[in-house]
């Protein structure tokens, strides 16, 4: 790869962001390769990831509603959030008003974060809501009944937001020794809440394929657009 070709690349996408996939010192292609079949991972893992958030914001506010018999359950005294998970709600409510829209059940509940979905699992719900730990199978109605677990579930389902949040804030994570276990469980998320998303998401899948193909494509594509002067 031409020294200057890459100097530009380099300014562009910042040095420090470059230097995480060079600390053995590779050079300049094998640096720019990594960071490419990175960006095609996390590409691939978009789509099961919003189908998994999708699916499981959907899943429990249905199951919510239904228990609270109304539909702005995050309002009701009879369901007591947490300190932080009330400030969500009203930090969501605020977006929506800023928008100069009006405040709505299915507003609030597409604006709130992952994060604040994955938090409904914690202990606070099992011990002072009506939520868990019998919502478990509510939520999750293909979950095997040996994994009705909350500690379980919380567990996977901070894993998927860990690696979501790396994902869509463009991070490294072609490192990860543990990223099929990750991606497997993303996908079982998806089909514990429904078998017929779960398909869409299997056939719409592409991150296997592109992570056992490695570096070798993405070196390819450099030497050919980008050769050695």
């Amino acid at each position: 790869m031409q020294a200057s070709f890459f100097k530009q690349v380099a300014d562009s996408l910042s040095v420090e962001r470059l230097d995480a996939y060079a600390s053995d010192k590779p050079g300049p292609c094998i640096t720019l390769a990594r960071y490419l079949w990175n960006m095609a991972l996390c590409e691939s893992l978009y789509s099961p990831l919003q189908l998994c958030e999708v699916a499981l914001r959907n899943a429990v506010h249905r199951r919510l509603t239904a228990i609270i018999n109304r539909e702005d359950w995050y309002d009701a005294r009879s369901f007591t959030l947490t300190d932080w998970a009330a400030c969500e709600v009203e930090n969501a409510k605020g977006k929506i008003c800023k928008a100069k829209h009006t405040v709505t059940p299915g507003r609030v509940v597409a604006e709130l974060h992952f994060g604040f979905w994955t938090s409904l699992f914690e202990d606070h719900y099992e011990r002072n809501t009506p939520f868990l730990p019998r919502g478990i199978k509510a939520v999750f109605p293909w979950l095997p009944k040996e994994q009705h677990n909350r500690k379980h579930q919380k567990r996977t389902l901070e894993e998927i937001r860990t690696l979501r949040n790396r994902v869509f804030h463009h991070e490294r994570i072609a490192h990860w020794k543990d990223l099929e276990t990750r991606h497997a469980d993303i996908l079982s998320v998806i089909g514990w809440i429904s078998p017929e998303l779960q398909e869409m998401a299997q056939a719409l899948d592409r991150f296997t394929e592109i992570r056992q193909q490695g570096l070798d494509p993405w070196i390819a594509k450099i030497r050919h657009h980008w050769p050695e002067a």
